[in-house]
């Protein structure tokens, strides 16, 4: 193949680039690096928010685990009482009432752990939300 029939050995006319072109073509290079620095530091505030939550939610499952292993060590420990005490009665009219006492008690007291479980579980959520909450009402834009 000759140079003369090559498309790109012929030689290239100089082409002037219009000024608005120019312009239009920086100020949309600008605005990208503008939003780039804007998405740069949204990602970088929410890991530190994910980072938040995260370790939030580790510090109250350990509560919460910690509260459950609580309730399991009392309420063996009742029940490890009830049966000593119920070893030791001497009729059935007294194991009857021992019996009844202790299931009476036994209710009051998985109904309180059930509440308080769920108290703890409502603050351990409230708690793990609010870095969600507090970043969100950072980025938030006002109405126009």
């Amino acid at each position: 193949m000759t140079s003369s029939t090559d498309p790109f050995s012929a030689s290239i006319i100089p082409f002037e680039v219009p000024e608005q072109v120019r312009a239009f073509a920086e100020k949309g290079v600008s605005q990208a690096r503008d939003n780039y620095a804007k998405f740069k530091d949204v990602a970088e505030s929410h890991n530190g928010t994910m980072e938040a939550v995260f370790t939030s939610a580790n510090k109250g499952a350990s509560a919460y685990s910690a509260k459950l292993f609580e309730f399991f060590k009392a309420n063996t420990t009742s029940s490890l009482d009830f049966a000593q005490d119920l070893l030791s009665v001497k009729t059935p009219a007294a194991a009857m009432e021992l019996w009844t006492s202790h299931a009476k008690k036994q209710f009051e007291t998985f109904s309180a752990q059930a509440k308080e479980l769920a108290e703890l579980g409502q603050k351990v959520a409230t708690e793990t939300v609010e870095p969600i909450k507090a970043s969100a009402a950072k980025y938030q834009q006002p109405a126009a």
